[in-house]
Order: C-alpha cells, then sequence, then structure tokens
C-alpha cells in the first residue's frame, strides 16, 4: 500500500512537470528544433546540417503544405505529432521536445513567429534579416525578454572559419591601422516572381539579403560602428524584376576612427568578395562568405600569400550557429549574434535607404 501510494504521488508530481521542467531534468540532451519554413535554406541548407551537430537534433517542422511536411517527418523519422502547420503553430508550445524555434520564412514573416515562438516559451533562431523595419526588431526583442527566452539572428560568418580568422587578423593588427574595407554582395536573381523580389514579402531588394553580408562585414572587419552613411541606388525599372525592389545600391559607412567603408549589394550579377586595407597592408577574401569553399589572402598591395584559417570547433559554420544557441541557453550567456545585433544592422538598412531616397547623407550618432 505504501509503494502504490509513493507511486501515485510521484506520477502526479510528473504530470505536473512544465516542458520547460521536464527539460531541464535532461540538461545534456540534445535540444529539439523546430524548423518553419521548408522552402530551400530551412529544408536543404538547415536540415541537412543536424547530422553534423553534437547537441541540437530535430524534433518537428512547420509547414503550409501538408505533405510536404509529411514527406520530410517521415524521412527524419519525426512522428505526426512532430508536424504544425501556420495555423495550429502556437500548440507547439505543448511539446516538450520543442526547445528551440528556427523561422525560415521569407523576411516579412520573421516578426510574426519569434514573437509567437516565445510566447509559446520557446527559445528563437530567426533567419537574416532580422525583419523588415527596426520596430519590428524591437517587438522581437521584447517579446523574447518578456518571456525570458533566447534571440540569436542566422549570422552564419560569424561561425565560418575565413571570416572568423580575418576577424582575428584584422585585431590583431595584421594589416595594421584600419583604412578602408571594401564589401560587394551579389548574385543574378534570374526569376522575376521570386518572393525576394516582392516587396510585401521582402522589405526590399538586394540590400535586405545580400546588402547585410555587406553590412557585417563592414562592421566586424573593422570591429566598429558606423558613425554616418552615404548612399545611392541604381535600379533600371523596366526590368520586370525590378518593379517593388531595388537591384544595385551602394553605400559608404564612416567610422569614427575615420576608417570608411564601400559597400554594394546587387540583384544583376555575381559577387562575394571583402577586402581590409591597412597603412601595413591588406587582408582579402574571395569568394568571402559562400556556404563552402572561401579562401583568404594577406599582402602589401596584392595577393601575396594565401591563408588557411584553422578549424572551427563545428564541423561547419551551419552546425556551429544551430549548437551555439543550445550552449546559449544552457549556461545563460548572450549569443554573439542576438537580436541587439539584428537590430543595429536593420536601423543602418534603413539609414540607407533613406540616404538613397533624400540624396544625403544620414548622421547616426546623432549629430547634425
Amino acid at each position: 500500500m505504501e509503494i502504490g501510494r509513493r507511486d501515485l504521488i510521484l506520477s502526479a508530481a510528473a504530470l505536473a512537470l512544465t516542458p520547460r521542467a521536464l527539460a531541464a531534468q535532461r540538461p545534456n540532451r540534445p535540444l529539439g528544433y523546430a524548423i518553419v519554413g521548408l522552402g530551400y535554406y530551412g529544408l536543404r541548407i538547415i536540415i541537412p546540417e543536424f547530422a553534423n551537430c553534437k547537441h541540437s537534433r530535430l524534433a518537428a517542422v512547420v509547414s503550409g503544405d501538408p505533405a510536404k511536411a509529411r514527406r520530410v517527418a517521415a524521412e527524419h523519422g519525426l512522428s505526426d505529432r512532430a508536424i504544425y502547420s501556420y495555423a495550429n503553430f502556437d500548440s507547439i508550445r505543448d511539446n516538450p521536445d520543442v526547445d528551440i524555434v528556427y523561422v525560415c520564412l521569407p523576411n516579412s514573416m520573421h516578426a510574426e513567429y519569434t514573437i509567437r515562438a516565445a510566447k509559446a516559451g520557446k527559445h528563437v533562431l530567426c533567419e537574416k534579416p532580422m525583419a523588415v523595419s527596426a520596430a519590428e526588431c524591437e517587438a522581437m526583442i521584447a517579446a523574447c525578454k518578456a518571456a525570458d527566452r533566447k534571440l540569436m539572428i542566422g549570422y552564419r560568418c560569424h561561425f565560418e572559419p575565413t571570416n572568423l580568422e580575418a576577424m582575428r587578423l584584422a585585431r590583431a593588427g595584421e594589416a595594421g591601422k584600419i583604412r578602408y574595407v571594401r564589401s560587394e554582395h551579389g548574385f543574378v536573381q534570374g526569376d522575376p516572381s521570386a518572393w525576394r523580389l516582392k516587396r510585401a514579402l521582402a522589405g526590399g531588394g538586394s540590400l535586405m539579403d545580400m546588402g547585410v553580408y555587406s553590412l557585417q562585414a563592414a562592421r566586424y572587419m573593422t570591429g566598429e560602428e558606423p558613425v554616418a552613411v552615404t548612399a545611392r541606388e541604381s535600379t533600371d525599372r523596366r526590368d520586370p524584376r525590378f518593379t517593388e525592389v531595388e537591384d544595385m545600391i551602394e553605400w559608404t559607412l564612416e567610422f569614427p576612427s575615420g576608417a570608411l567603408a564601400g559597400c554594394q549589394s546587387m540583384y544583376s550579377a555575381n559577387q562575394n568578395r571583402i577586402l581590409l586595407m591597412g597603412d601595413k597592408g591588406r587582408i582579402e577574401l574571395e569568394p568571402a562568405t559562400r556556404y563552402d569553399g572561401n579562401r583568404m589572402w594577406l599582402g602589401k598591395d596584392g595577393r601575396e600569400r594565401e591563408v588557411t584559417p584553422p578549424a572551427g570547433p563545428a564541423k561547419t559554420q551551419f552546425a556551429g550557429q544551430l549548437d551555439h544557441i543550445v550552449q546559449c541557453v544552457r549556461t545563460g550567456q548572450e549569443p554573439v549574434v542576438s537580436g541587439e545585433e539584428g537590430l543595429r544592422d536593420m536601423r543602418i538598412v534603413e539609414a540607407i535607404y533613406r540616404s538613397a531616397r533624400e540624396g544625403r547623407t544620414i548622421r547616426l550618432d546623432g549629430r547634425a
């Protein structure tokens, strides 16, 4: 009788545990991800990377295509209970296997699903750009703070060995005092029907996509925050691809040290390059931010010596990114690319658009 009573008490206590409490009882288990959006990036790039992770696993999928969701779930050994639609997404709060939600949706949907995930008690990894406005970024940060959940933005280059080594060399003074950074990113977007060319979904054109790489590189290579921006746009509005969004946009950033950064993004040419020049030499990456195959050179005024970066702690930049937020959840530290980092970028993006539109320099430091 005593054993039966004790078992009943223990069973009742187990039933009363919240999903967060259940997870806490298994502190070393790989944390489960729900991938929201089964487009090319989520399906072909992110989901296969769980095989390279040490601390992360696929736990659920969210899609507006039931057939695709069932097929993906079956391929990865997930039950029907791990399949969600956009309509029933909020019920993910009741799934203790899901710890983190990775939002891989068009830009205009980032804020909604980040906020819904936080309210469901889940940590969030959100693709870049963080949102389509600084106001949305602020709302996302507030929602995650109110729920005591981590928020990280998918800036994968912060986990890519070539970029990490370039940052280290720049900080170590390999090129001397930094005077100028050139960062150019683009590709030929050939399909006029692509969501990236629809303002309602993308929030803008190449700047909201490839431009984020150029902007990030200028900031992480200098290690400074810009104080002013001057921009101009070049778009052929007769091209059916660019009836709603910009093609090429270029901008110059001014930094407190006196360094400048010249940046470009485009949807009508292929480019992937970062060049840092200092008073003692240069650091050049080309290709700079691809999924693989990035290369780096050092030299006084050219490509004199190619540098092979040391291997990172993770097998790939994607696995490093996925596992990083897991470690942040476990230790309480903030992600190296937090929501605040995404907000900083979006404020600069808005200033770039404003400068191009108004034809003048926009101060970012509050000075007139």
